[in-house]
Formats: structure tokens, C-alpha cells, sequence
């Protein structure tokens, strides 16, 4: 499997330094598709009600058993799409999204994947603060 990282000179970068890409290309691979991960337990309650870092790690952790699962890990990650609530004041949506982006760096290492985040008025869960979906590559 051939992987190229994206990373065009003079493109827009993050607030905080951090790991992700602006792209990839790759070749010669078989995909891994995870669906929309959210902090809940086997029951669908949310873990973590109204604390960014507590949702975000768990988030996280059920991507990686995803992943696992199909013979991958954290760094076989390309892409990923993350969906997140804020509500505060303008101001503040910085911090906030720091803190979420901090628990990120917990799993996503150099040289990182690339991402969307998206703010969003809700999720499907009132309590939900976070969701997040992402494409991952091992050799075929």
C-alpha cells in the first residue's frame, strides 16, 4: 500500500499545532468505513453529560475498537468528519474546540489525518456533544 500525504504550501493551518493533513492519497488498499461514534454506553445513555473531553475520549475509544476490529488502528486513520455542539458565546468556541482537539491529539500522532469539523445545533441524543466518523486504509 502506497500512502502520500497532502500538504500543500501556503494552505490555511490550525489555531494550536496539530498532526493533520490536508489530504491523502493512497493506493493499493482495502477501505475501512466507521460509522458515526458517539460517548454512550450499551444502552445509548450519554457518558460524559456536558464535558467535551470526558464525550471526545470515548468517542475516540470506540472508533479504536472499531478499528480493531477490522484489523486496524489509530494510525491507519485518512479521514474523519467530526460533528460537534457548542451553544456558548462566540468568544469561548475556540477554547472549546481546543479542549476537544487536546483529547484528539491522545490518539491521532503524526503525521495525522485529515478532518472536517462541523458545529452543529444538535445531535441525536439531547445530551450528545460530539460525534465522529472516519475512513481508515491497511494494505489490501
Amino acid at each position: 500500500m502506497e500512502k502520500q500525504r497532502i500538504m500543500p504550501s501556503g494552505h490555511w493551518d490550525w489555531s494550536m499545532p496539530v498532526p493533520f493533513s490536508q489530504g491523502w492519497a493512497v493506493k493499493d488498499c482495502k477501505l475501512i468505513f466507521v460509522g458515526g461514534q458517539i460517548s454512550a454506553d450499551e444502552h445509548g445513555r450519554t457518558i460524559g453529560v456536558d464535558d467535551i473531553a470526558t464525550q471526545t475520549r470515548n468517542v475516540f475509544e470506540s472508533i479504536r475498537s472499531v478499528l480493531s476490529e477490522a484489523g486496524a488502528d489509530m494510525s491507519d486513520i485518512v479521514k474523519f468528519n467530526t460533528f460537534y455542539v457548542f451553544n456558548g458565546p462566540d468568544e469561548e468556541l475556540t477554547e472549546y474546540w481546543e479542549e476537544l482537539t487536546k483529547v484528539r491529539l491522545e490518539f491521532l500522532k503524526e503525521p495525522g489525518p485529515c478532518g472536517t469539523a462541523v458545529r452543529v445545533v444538535g445531535l441525536a441524543y439531547p445530551d450528545l456533544l460530539i460525534e465522529v466518523e472516519a475512513i481508515a486504509v491497511v494494505p489490501a
